[in-house]
């Protein structure tokens, strides 16, 4: 087709050639700009977090004490033992029971707090207050607030009520897991409450007027609305939850430290004791490979089957 020398055609096609090139050139600068804003982080994760994992890894093959710097290859011989070591398995089962009870307690706790604070009770910001202050507390605080309220404060009720309750749950293997969920929740439940706070307040009002139209009660409202839209919020808490207790160190360091006898140690604490008190760096390093292990196999396991729940609902 011939084309006269005052048809703009041939000029609009090379305007869109020259915008075609610059489109095409501007996300490969973009994308160098974005690699460069990650490299810093990048860095930080591979020498902090990367290297000393595969160090320790390669460490839970040797018979390395921590101090020495020759150390020898025992191949699988740390994990052996591990399965063989009777105060590794007591700690085990004593801080998966401590997930599970924390868990449980601490989301339903949590979301009473917040649905009846989501409510229009006079004083709920004080109240959200008082329950959330325990969270700016360190660890190692609460833990010798409670040591303190179990040993002296909480049995001096005794004289006043005239009755000879047991207040020293820290004192008997058959009581120091409740002692420490106590405090745990004591000091957890607010941080939770406001999550679900968050959740509560992101719920549209229309389901809730629209449930009232059709005749439906405060339990069918609770149930088939609350329930259904705080699905992320459960997730985060449960995993939340879960994965922080499993980690509990500091708070039975400061209260019981994992007495009377083994009853209370944590797994995190037997690992700590094992590389510094023992000096068997090597075994230490086995037993947080395989606990990074159970980490990461609960934590997706939760967040397929929390997640697969919110896709149904």
């Amino acid at each position: 087709m011939n084309i006269s020398q005052g048809d703009p055609q041939p000029q609009l096609l090379a305007n869109e050639n020259i915008q075609t090139k610059r489109s095409t050139r501007k996300p490969r600068f973009k994308n160098k700009g974005y690699f460069l804003l990650l490299m810093p982080p990048l860095v930080v994760f591979f020498i902090g977090m990367m290297i000393p994992l595969g160090m320790g890894i390669y460490n839970s093959f040797t018979d390395w004490d921590g101090i020495s710097l020759t150390k020898s290859w025992v191949g699988l011989a740390n994990y052996v033992e591990i399965f063989k070591d009777e105060i590794f398995l007591k700690a085990f089962k004593f801080t998966f029971l401590f997930m599970i009870f924390n868990t449980i307690i601490q989301n339903v706790a949590a979301l009473l707090f917040a649905v009846i604070l989501d409510s229009s009770i006079k004083a709920k910001n004080l109240y959200r207050v008082i329950i959330f202050s325990p969270v700016l507390l360190s660890p190692i605080l609460v833990g010798q607030i409670w040591t303190k309220m179990y040993g002296d404060i909480l049995p001096s009720l005794n004289d006043l009520l005239g009755t000879n309750l047991t207040f020293s749950l820290f004192s008997s293997p058959d009581t120091v897991l409740s002692g420490l969920l106590i405090a745990n929740n004591w000091q957890w439940i607010g941080y939770w409450m406001l999550i679900y706070l968050a959740g509560l307040q992101a719920i549209p009002k229309e389901l809730y007027e629209a449930s009232t139209v059709d005749g439906g009660n405060w339990w069918q409202k609770f149930y088939h609305i609350t329930i259904p839209m705080l699905g992320p919020s459960i997730t985060i808490c449960t995993i939340g939850i879960a994965t922080g207790s499993l980690k509990v160190f500091e708070l039975i360091v400061a209260s019981t430290n994992g007495g009377p006898g083994d009853s209370s140690q944590s797994l995190v604490m037997y690992i700590f004791n094992s590389a510094f008190t023992s000096q068997r760096a090597s075994y230490a390093s086995a037993m947080s490979v395989i606990f990074l292990i159970v980490l990461l196999v609960f934590a997706f396991i939760q967040l397929k089957v929390l997640r697969k729940r919110e896709v149904e609902l």
